[in-house]
C-alpha cells in the first residue's frame, strides 16, 4: 500500500471514529496531493507524495512560529496536533550524524572543495534526504564542511 492509499484509509478511519483533527489534517494533505497531481498532469510517485507531506509539516511549523509571536496558544496547539498526524506518514527523520554522513559522502562524490560547489553537493544530497530531513539543515552542514 502506497502512502496515498494509507492516507485515504486513515481518512476513512478518522471519519468513522469522529476524530476531527485527523479528519481535517488528512483531508488537507490529500487535497494538496491532488493539487500537485493536477499541476503535474499525472499521479505522483510515493517520493513526491512525501515531499507534499513534508511541505505540509513545514507550513504548520511556520504557523507555530507566527502564532508564538502573536501569543495565540490555540493556533499553536492546533498546528502541533496536525504535525503529529502528518509525521505518522513520513519516514523516520535523519539524525544530525546521519545527515552529516550523507553530506560528507556527497562532497566526496562530487569532488567539491569550496562553497562555490554547494550546488553540486546539494544536488546529490537532496534526493537522499527527501522527506527525512529539511534542506536548510543539509545546507547548513554543507556550508560548515566546505567553508
Amino acid at each position: 500500500m502506497d502512502t496515498k492509499e494509507k492516507l485515504q484509509e486513515a481518512l476513512k478511519d478518522a471519519m468513522r471514529s469522529g476524530d476531527p483533527v485527523r479528519k481535517r489534517t488528512l483531508r488537507s494533505a490529500l487535497a494538496e496531493i491532488k493539487n500537485a497531481e493536477i499541476e503535474q498532469g499525472e499521479p505522483l510517485e510515493d517520493s513526491e507524495i512525501l515531499n507534499v507531506l513534508q511541505k505540509e509539516v513545514k507550513a504548520r511549523r511556520e504557523t507555530i512560529e507566527g502564532a508564538e509571536q502573536a501569543d495565540r496558544q490555540d493556533l499553536i496547539e492546533k498546528a502541533q496536533q496536525e504535525i503529529e498526524v502528518l509525521e505518522k506518514y513520513l519516514p523516520e527523520p535523519l539524525s544530525e550524524s546521519e545527515l552529516r554522513e550523507i553530506v560528507q559522502e556527497a562532497i566526496q562524490e562530487s569532488g567539491a572543495d569550496s562553497l562555490a560547489d554547494i550546488g553540486k553537493v546539494m544536488g546529490k544530497v537532496m534526493p537522499r534526504i527527501r522527506g527525512r530531513a529539511e534542506g536548510k539543515d543539509a545546507n547548513r552542514i554543507v556550508r560548515e564542511l566546505l567553508g
